[in-house]
């Protein structure tokens, strides 16, 4: 049975951590707190009053209503990316903790486990790059527009690996791994 150090279970959590803060964050940005529907329930509320505020006004309140929400998916985008550095050189001074998906060795199992963790990995660098070129602008508007359409995937991906990896835990938990969940979370 694998085991898992004290710093490895950390970075895990930090990591499930930021993703559930930053896709939350990003969830409510995207459908029930973004700009456009904020201006439309203030517009809908005050046009019957006879109220009529102009389109500067009403981005001005919505942005003060979404920038605390934002200033939270900023500061976990910060700690996802410290968290994944810090993974990064963990795997890489440790050796790598998945099973290698191209290894001849590896079971079908393992090579599944292998490419869901690789794909996770691989999504999350393009997440981090398109959220920095958006934050610091490093990019012309048309690169940042599709630079925002591709950061916006994550509401797909996420969920999706979420679902993997709690099914894969439950396999696991199932079968030759029992007690892999209170070991990742309290150790041997």
């Amino acid at each position: 049975m694998k085991k898992f150090t004290p710093t490895h279970r950390i970075i895990h959590w930090i990591i499930a951590t930021s993703m559930f803060v930053l896709l939350a964050t990003g969830f409510l940005r995207m459908y029930w707190m973004g700009r456009k529907t904020i201006s439309a329930a203030i517009t809908n509320e005050l046009t019957p009053k006879g109220i009529h505020l102009q389109d500067e006004s009403l981005r001005a309140i919505a942005k003060t209503i979404i920038n605390p929400m934002f200033e939270w998916h900023v500061n976990f985008a910060y700690i996802l990316v410290f968290a994944y550095l810090l993974r990064i050189i963990y795997m890489l001074a440790k050796g790598i903790k998945f099973p290698n998906p191209f290894s001849s060795n590896t079971s079908g199992k393992e090579k599944l486990q292998g490419v869901v963790y690789l794909v996770f990995y691989l999504l999350l660098l393009v997440e981090i790059t398109t959220g920095m070129m958006l934050k610091f602008e490093l990019a012309g508007d048309e690169i940042l527009e599709k630079a925002e359409e591709i950061h916006k995937w994550a509401i797909y991906w996420m969920p999706t690996f979420i679902i993997l990896h709690f099914a894969g835990i439950t396999l696991a938990e199932l079968t030759n791994k029992k007690g892999i969940v209170s070991k990742m979370i309290g150790g041997e």
